[in-house]
């Protein structure tokens, strides 16, 4: 089943479900068009964090992640002080894991290196790995990648500036959710 009903007469992906807010995120914002520094760090931030969980879980801790992450302001991000981020890992409202709130933190000092003197940078670089524009909309899950040479392509140039948590599934899944590839299948209301 690659669609679904749900009790508001709406036929989404079924990826969304009953979940009022995933119903929500899946019609507001997967699969639209996000630009903006700050906005493409913090989906990287939330994918990262995603990796080895559900994307819900993240979803309902959005709030949480971006008061402990200070809205995701890249350079207040890369200032943060050891003590903050080791007080994260007593945060019940995010994920906590060490590893993850270090990359989080490594990611905005690496991301700030990039765009200080060149505002929009991370986001050209970013959208510089949008893949074409696909002949179908695919018809079935089955038909959407995990990992794609674009993802890979990205994946290996933000490691290779120093991003952390940047795979390539994780970086597919960021290209979907930004609105670099529009993976809404047949019957969805958001494919027409």
């Amino acid at each position: 089943m690659s669609v679904v009903t749900g009790a508001d007469g709406i036929t989404r992906c079924a990826w969304a479900g009953v979940d009022t807010e995933y119903q929500r995120y899946h019609d507001e914002e997967w699969g639209v068009p996000l630009h903006g520094d700050r906005p493409l760090f913090e989906k990287m931030s939330l994918e990262g964090f995603q990796a080895g969980l559900s994307w819900i879980t993240i979803l309902r801790r959005r709030p949480g992640f971006r008061e402990a992450f200070h809205g995701f302001d890249i350079p207040t991000v890369a200032a943060m002080p050891q003590v903050e981020a080791d007080a994260l890992m007593e945060d019940v409202r995010i994920i906590r894991n060490r590893a993850k709130i270090a990359a989080t933190i490594g990611n905005a000092r690496v991301a700030l290196d990039l765009i200080d003197n060149d505002p929009g940078a991370l986001d050209r670089l970013m959208w510089s790995f949008a893949p074409p524009t696909r002949a179908h909309r695919p018809r079935d899950f089955i038909e959407i990648p995990a990992v794609t040479a674009e993802s890979t392509a990205m994946s290996k140039a933000l490691k290779k500036l120093g991003f952390r948590f940047v795979g390539p599934t994780t970086m597919y899944a960021l290209i979907q959710s930004s609105g670099m590839v529009d993976d809404h299948v047949e019957g969805c209301w958001r494919a027409g």
